[in-house]
């Protein structure tokens, strides 16, 4: 894997990226803010029947049935808790065929800022060491003294992945 990630388009004329950054447990993330549609507090969702923990449930966004996706589950951390600065972070991925895009929702424990990276300050995800499984990561960034995992998020929310573990969960409950 390559040290630096590369981006279709900077985000700001200077080349940067914009990132939102996030909370999810004890692991910091980012998010490309391209890739992010809206920023909601933690409201009624429907929760479905048999249906692995990482589906926290779904929500309807001005007529549109979204699936929220509990990352505290998905990363193997346990199902979250939500509480006050608990957010929900839609966002859109790619289809399973590429073609058209999807909206999720995150489940995440706090919404904190907009950061500018560099692309070159974009690091390898290191092997070992990881709180989010590093198939999940697209890259690590130094965060004042601290790194935040840049989210792969056509790999942590790949729809035909969800598809299937939440095939296995309904046929296995």
């Amino acid at each position: 894997m390559s040290s630096v990630i590369e981006f279709a388009e900077p985000s700001t004329a200077s080349g940067l990226r914009q990132m939102l950054r996030l909370a999810c447990g004890p692991a910091q993330l980012l998010v490309p803010i391209d890739a992010v549609r809206e920023i909601l507090e933690h409201g009624r969702l429907t929760v479905l029947p048999r249906t692995p923990d990482f589906l926290h449930g779904v929500m309807n966004l001005r007529g549109a049935v979204i699936p929220v996706v509990d990352l505290h589950a998905r990363f193997g951390f346990g199902r979250a808790v939500v509480e006050k600065r608990s957010a929900i972070v839609v966002v859109e991925v790619p289809d399973a065929q590429g073609h058209d895009m999807l909206a999720m929702g995150l489940l995440v424990d706090a919404v904190f800022e907009v950061l500018d990276v560099e692309p070159a300050a974009i690091e390898a995800v290191p092997p070992l060491g990881m709180l989010v499984p590093p198939a999940f990561v697209a890259g690590m960034v130094n965060v004042r003294d601290s790194y935040a995992c840049l989210l792969n998020l056509a790999h942590t929310l790949a729809p035909a992945e969800l598809a299937r573990l939440i095939g296995q969960g309904q046929r296995a409950g």
